[in-house]
């Protein structure tokens, strides 16, 4: 078992030393010149004056919700984020999610916390024309539960390796809540814009149909993601739904944290609390689609499906596990597909965290004070799974 402590003003240091030369490597010279030179009036005048005006100069009743129950740390940094998905260059934002800045300040975490190796394993596997990480405490045992993890980062940004600490966490609780080997494979998908849809749905397929050969049952399969990779994690089930074997291929439950039901939408507006903006979000989904008129098919935005018989012939076996902050731009959508999914009879829990925000199980592994806090998130997560996966 290994959690490592909340993400420290040392530890961001330290990703700002790694990520510095993957910047200078993979972006134009000018073109990072001309976004930090953006970017210096927010940071040096806009970001200080707000925050201390919200913290300390506005009465509490009128703060935002998040504000409200948010640390200084979570606060500063939530603000940053913010800025960062509505003003830079994708391909300047996922120099930050990459594997080369990522699994280094991984493992420096790891010593700092007293690690050498990590007693959860971890390997890229290549399956056909993907890749993933499969994670498990003992690669010589067959795992008894799955998790198929899609990442988030809008199809634009975002990797397995960002994640990797979540994932191992989340390894840690499922085996701390009784299961004999958990293991996790997260799917490691093109984004764009290298390729749109269908490239990242076909890649999701393979992905599942290589966890079926390996956990041989595919009740024992949790599919799930947060943000886009949730939106791959519902595409992948509508599409199966149409297999004329998919009862007996049908996965045993799905565990999605904030996910991005569909992807354009007039009830996307920006919130006063997320750190997501509509603008950006619609041109990343955009992006994904590759042409106006996908925008709309359910195949591309499984929010877009109304077909009930669809949805519930679609739904695991033990139903979906939903987690997401009341805060969150995508929520009006996604309680309007809850509500789709209990009408059309199948089984949901929903977790919906007051005064949270986007994928908050996840923010809040690495910025929460407490443990109790950090782990609340993947806690609830791994409960819905017992529940729904019965130990053997």
């Amino acid at each position: 078992m290994m959690i490592l402590g909340r993400i420290s003003y040392l530890d961001c240091i330290v990703f700002l030393i790694f990520l510095a030369p993957q910047l200078l490597l993979h972006v134009n010279i000018f073109e990072l010149l001309l976004c930090v030179l953006q970017a210096l009036p927010f940071f040096l005048f806009q970001l200080p004056c707000n925050f201390i005006f919200e913290r300390f100069f506005t009465p509490k009743k009128h703060r935002s919700p998040f504000v409200k129950q948010a640390s200084p740390f979570q606060d500063f940094v939530i603000r940053c984020i913010r800025y960062a998905f509505a003003r830079f260059p994708a391909n300047i934002s996922r120099v930050f999610f990459s594997k080369a800045v990522a699994l280094p300040f991984f493992r420096f975490r790891m010593l700092r916390y007293g690690y050498l190796h990590s007693p959860i394993h971890w390997r890229e596997i290549r399956i056909q024309n993907t890749h993933g990480v499969w994670i498990t405490p003992d690669e010589s045992q067959k795992p008894d539960v799955v998790i198929y993890y899609c990442h988030g980062g809008g199809f634009s940004m975002g990797s397995s390796y960002f994640y990797l600490e979540f994932l191992v966490t989340w390894v840690s609780l499922l085996e701390k809540a009784g299961y004999r080997n958990p293991a996790i494979f997260a799917l490691e998908y093109t984004l764009v814009p290298e390729a749109a849809y269908p490239t990242q749905i076909h890649q999701t397929i393979i992905g599942y149909n290589y966890l079926r050969s390996v956990a041989e049952d595919a009740s024992r399969i949790c599919v799930g993601g947060d943000s886009a990779g949730g939106t791959l994690a519902l595409t992948l089930l509508l599409h199966l739904a149409k297999e004329p074997d998919y009862e007996k291929r049908k996965p045993g439950f799905a565990t999605l944290i904030s996910p991005w039901t569909t992807l354009f939408s007039t009830n996307n507006r920006d919130t006063a609390s997320d750190f997501l903006n509509a603008n950006s979000l619609h041109s990343h989904g955009r992006q994904y689609a590759g042409s106006e008129e996908r925008l709309y098919d359910p195949f591309v935005s499984p929010g877009a499906c109304k077909d009930g018989a669809w949805w519930a012939k679609a739904s695991p076996s033990k139903g979906f596990g939903v987690v997401f902050g009341s805060e969150e731009l995508l929520g009006p959508d996604l309680r309007d597909l809850i509500a789709l999914w209990r009408k059309s009879g199948c089984a949901v829990t929903v977790r919906e965290e007051p005064g949270a925000i986007h994928a908050w199980p996840v923010a809040t592994l690495f910025l929460s004070d407490t443990q109790v806090e950090r782990l609340k998130g993947l806690k609830d997560l791994t409960k819905m799974i017992r529940q729904a996966i019965e130990i053997r």
